[in-house]
C-alpha cells in the first residue's frame, strides 16, 4: 500500500506538477486558458498551472519596437515618396492582445502603414519634408486609437526616412544651386557697395587736407622707386593747385 501511494506521488510530481510549473519574467505576464477559457493572469514569479485542463501563453510587457516597411506614398500636392517610420508601442492588456488579435504585432505595422498613407496624402511635400515630428504624433493617435480596443498602447511613431524621386532631387539641387549663387551674388554687390563707400570716403578726407594729399604722394612715390624702369615726373604743389582751379 505505502509502495502504491508513493509511486502515485512520484506519478503526480512528474506529470502533474512539474510540467505545470512555469517561471514568469518580471517584464511579462501569464495568461491562464482553463479548458480553453480564459481564467487568470499570472504576476511574475514561480507560477503554476493545471496541465491538459490548462494553458499558460506569455506575453512581453516591456516597449517592443517594430519597423514600417519603406512604402511609396502620394503626397496632396501628387508627388510619390518612398516612406518608412519606426512605432514604439507597448500591450497594456495582456488580455485583449491575446483575445481580441491573433498577432498584435503585425496588426500594429498594417495599421500603422494605412495612416502612413492617410496623413501623408493629406498633406503637401514642403509639409511632409519639415513637419515630420507633428507628422509622425498625427500617425500616432490614430494607431493608438485604432489599436485600443486590442490592448495596445503606442508609444511613437517616428518617421525615419523620406525618398524622393529622382527628377525630384534634380530640381531641388538646382534650386539650391540657384539659390546660393543669388546670395553670393548679393554679397559680392554689397562688398562692392562698401568699397566704393570707403574710398569716396578716403577722397573727400584728402582734398580736404593738403598736407595728407602730400603725404599719400610721398608714399606712392616710395612704392614705385622700387623700380629702375620707372620715370617719375614731379610738380610743386602750388601747380597742382592751379591745375584743380
Amino acid at each position: 500500500m505505502d509502495e502504491m501511494l508513493m509511486t502515485l506521488t512520484i506519478l503526480i510530481i512528474f506529470f502533474i506538477i512539474i510540467p505545470g510549473l512555469r517561471i514568469v519574467m518580471q517584464y511579462e505576464k501569464g495568461i491562464i486558458f482553463t479548458l480553453g477559457r480564459y481564467t487568470s493572469t499570472k504576476e511574475p514569479g514561480l507560477r503554476w498551472f493545471l496541465p491538459i485542463i490548462q494553458t499558460m501563453q506569455k506575453i512581453d510587457m516591456r516597449i517592443m519596437t517594430v519597423d514600417v516597411p519603406k512604402q511609396e506614398v502620394m503626397t496632396k500636392d501628387n508627388i510619390p515618396v518612398n516612406i518608412n517610420a519606426v512605432v514604439y508601442f507597448k500591450v497594456k492588456n495582456p488580455e485583449n492582445a491575446v483575445i481580441q488579435i491573433s498577432d498584435y504585432i503585425t496588426a500594429v505595422i498594417q495599421q500603422s502603414q494605412s495612416a502612413l498613407k492617410d496623413v501623408i496624402g493629406t498633406n503637401d511635400l514642403d509639409t511632409v519634408l519639415s513637419e515630420r515630428k507633428r507628422i509622425g504624433e498625427e500617425i500616432k493617435n490614430i494607431v493608438d486609437m485604432a489599436t485600443d480596443k486590442w490592448g495596445i498602447d503606442i508609444e511613437a511613431i517616428n518617421v525615419q526616412e523620406i525618398e524622393l524621386p529622382e527628377d525630384m532631387k534634380r530640381a531641388m539641387a538646382k534650386q539650391a544651386e540657384a539659390e546660393r549663387n543669388r546670395r553670393a551674388m548679393i554679397i559680392a554687390a554689397q562688398g562692392e557697395v562698401e568699397s566704393a563707400q570707403k574710398m569716396l570716403e578716403a577722397a573727400e578726407t584728402l582734398e580736404k587736407s593738403s598736407v595728407t594729399m602730400q603725404l599719400k604722394t610721398l608714399q606712392t612715390i616710395k612704392d614705385i622707386s622700387t623700380s629702375p624702369s620707372q620715370t617719375i615726373a614731379l610738380f610743386p604743389i602750388e601747380i597742382t593747385n592751379l591745375l584743380k582751379k
